[in-house]
C-alpha cells in the first residue's frame, strides 16, 4: 500500500521496511560516500552524483539558457562528483519538447562557455567532477514543436496512443549519424564522457525491445540484432572521438508490455540486458547508470514520491518497495560484473536518510555511485553538506511532492517548488492559474 514519507527516525523507516518484508540497508558511516574513484584514468573526488534531470528550459535553437546555467553552477557549486547533463537531443525532430537541450554546430560554443564556468564553480569549493552528456533522441516521446510527432523503432499497443511513424533501416542510419557528429561538438565543448541515453521509452531503448521489428538489421527476436544499433553507435563514436569515454544510462527493465528486461507477464527479466552488460563490457564501457520503468507509463518505479500527478493513479506498492527494487536490480548487475562501476538510482524518496542508505550499499558492494536527481533540483549543495557537516538538513531535502514533474510533464522550465520557490514555486502557480 502506498504510503506518504512520515518517518522521523532512523528506527522507524527500518521498522517499516521490514514490515514490508525486507530489510533496508543503512550505515551510520557515511564516509564511503566520500572514497575517491578512478575511471579510464579519470579521477572522482567522491560517490555523488547528480543524475540528469531535464530542465526544459533551453533556448529555441538548443543551447542553454540562463536558467539552465543557474542550474548547473548551482551543481557545480555543490560538490558531487559527477554531474551527469540532462537529455540533450542529437536532433531537431529528435527533441521532447521545444525547450530540450541540442547540441549543433551552431550553438556547440554556449556549450563550451557552460562548461568552462561550471569547471570553475566546482574548483572553487575543490571539486573535479566528471562531466557527462546524455545524448538523446526521443522517439516515440518526440515533441519538437510542442505536439507529439512520434518516431518509433516498433509499435507497441500498450503505449501507442496514435498511429506513429516507423523508422526504416535507413532513418536509423541518418540518426546514428546525428550520434555521432552530436558526441565530437560533445567531446570539442569540453565534456568527459558520453551518455548513450538507454532508458525510459526513448529511441535507444525501444531499439533494445523491437522484437516486432520486420526485416531489419536493428530489430527481431534475436538479441544480437535488436542491440546492434546501439553497440555500432558506440563502435563510431570510439573511432570518431578517440580519448572520450563512453557511458550509458540504462533501464534494466522497463516494466511494460513489448518493453526491454521484462517476461511475459511483465515482471522484470534481466536475461538480456546482462547480455547487453556483457556486450558494452566487451567494448570497453567501464561506468553504467541504471534506471528501470518510465516517466510516461510508471513513473514511480525510479522515481518513488509521496504524491502523483494530478489525475495520476497511487500506485498499489509502497515506495520503500520501489526504492529496495531499485537497490537490488543495481546490486545484481554490480555483483556481476565487479570491475564496472554501476550508478544507483532512486534514492529521493529516502530524504535526510538516504546518504545513510547510500552508504551501506556502497560498503555492501552493491553499487559504485549513488545518485540523486530531483533531489538535486531541490538541494544541489547536498554532498558538501555531508562533507562538511556529516548530515543533511532536513530543511533543505526534497519531499517528493512531484512538483518538479508536474512543471516538466505540462512543458514549463522544472525545478524545485518547494526550495527554490522564488522561481519555480511562481511556475507552479502560473500552471494552476492555467488550469493545468
Amino acid at each position: 500500500m502506498h504510503e506518504r514519507f512520515r518517518f522521523k527516525s532512523k528506527d522507524e523507516i527500518l521498522k517499516k521496511a521490514l514490515a514490508l518484508g525486507f530489510e533496508l540497508p543503512f550505515s551510520d558511516d557515511i564516509s564511503p560516500l566520500f572514497a575517491p574513484a578512478s575511471i579510464v584514468g579519470f579521477s572522482i573526488p567522491n560517490r555523488l552524483v547528480v543524475q540528469p534531470m531535464e530542465g526544459y528550459d533551453s533556448e529555441a535553437d538548443g543551447s542553454p539558457s540562463a536558467f539552465t546555467k543557474r542550474r548547473y553552477l548551482r551543481y557545480a557549486g555543490g560538490g558531487s562528483g559527477i554531474i551527469w547533463y540532462e537529455a540533450v537531443a542529437v536532433s531537431y525532430d529528435g527533441r521532447s519538447n521545444p525547450n530540450q537541450l541540442w547540441i549543433n554546430k551552431n550553438n556547440s560554443a554556449v556549450f563550451t562557455s557552460l562548461n568552462d564556468e561550471v569547471r570553475r564553480a566546482a574548483d572553487q569549493v575543490g571539486i573535479s567532477p566528471l562531466l557527462v552528456i546524455q545524448l538523446t533522441h526521443s522517439g516515440r516521446y518526440s515533441k519538437p514543436d510542442g505536439k507529439p510527432k512520434p518516431q518509433v523503432a516498433a509499435l507497441n499497443q500498450t503505449l501507442d496512443k496514435r498511429v506513429p511513424y516507423l523508422l526504416t533501416d535507413d532513418d536509423l542510419i541518418r540518426i546514428q549519424d546525428q550520434y555521432v557528429s552530436a558526441a565530437k561538438l560533445a567531446a570539442d565543448t569540453g565534456f568527459d564522457a558520453i551518455d548513450i541515453k538507454a532508458c525510459h521509452g526513448y529511441l535507444m531503448i525501444e531499439l533494445l525491445a523491437a522484437r516486432s521489428r520486420q526485416k531489419s538489421i536493428y530489430g527481431g527476436e534475436d538479441p544480437a540484432d535488436r542491440f546492434r544499433f546501439m553497440l555500432e553507435t558506440i563502435e563510431r563514436i570510439k573511432t570518431k572521438v578517440p580519448g572520450i569515454i563512453i557511458t550509458t544510462r540504462l533501464n534494466i527493465s522497463d516494466g511494460y508490455q513489448g518493453g526491454f528486461g521484462v517476461d511475459k507477464d511483465n515482471r522484470p527479466d534481466f536475461t538480456e540486458p546482462l547480455l547487453l552488460v556483457e556486450e558494452l563490457k566487451a567494448r570497453g564501457i567501464t561506468l553504467i547508470n541504471i534506471s528501470m520503468g518510465s516517466p510516461y507509463f510508471n513513473p514511480h518505479v525510479t522515481r518513488p514520491y509521496d504524491n502523483p500527478l494530478p489525475g495520476q493513479q497511487v500506485p498499489e506498492e509502497h515506495p520503500l518497495q520501489g526504492v529496495i527494487k531499485m537497490i537490488n536490480g543495481t546490486a545484481l548487475f554490480q555483483k556481476r560484473f565487479p570491475e564496472l562501476f554501476f550508478i544507483g538510482s532512486a534514492y529521493s524518496y529516502l530524504r535526510q536518510y538516504a546518504p545513510n542508505v547510500g552508504a551501506a550499499v556502497l560498503k555492501n558492494g552493491d553499487a559504485s555511485f549513488i545518485g540523486f536527481g530531483r533531489s538535486s533540483f531541490a538541494y544541489p549543495s547536498l554532498p558538501l553538506d555531508l562533507i562538511r557537516n556529516g548530515e543533511a538538513d532536513p530543511s533543505k531535502i526534497c519531499i517528493t511532492c512531484s512538483g518538479c514533474t508536474r512543471l516538466i510533464s505540462n512543458m514549463r522550465p522544472g525545478g524545485c517548488v518547494i526550495r527554490d520557490r522564488e522561481i519555480y514555486g511562481n511556475e507552479l502557480k502560473k500552471l494552476i492559474a492555467d488550469g493545468k
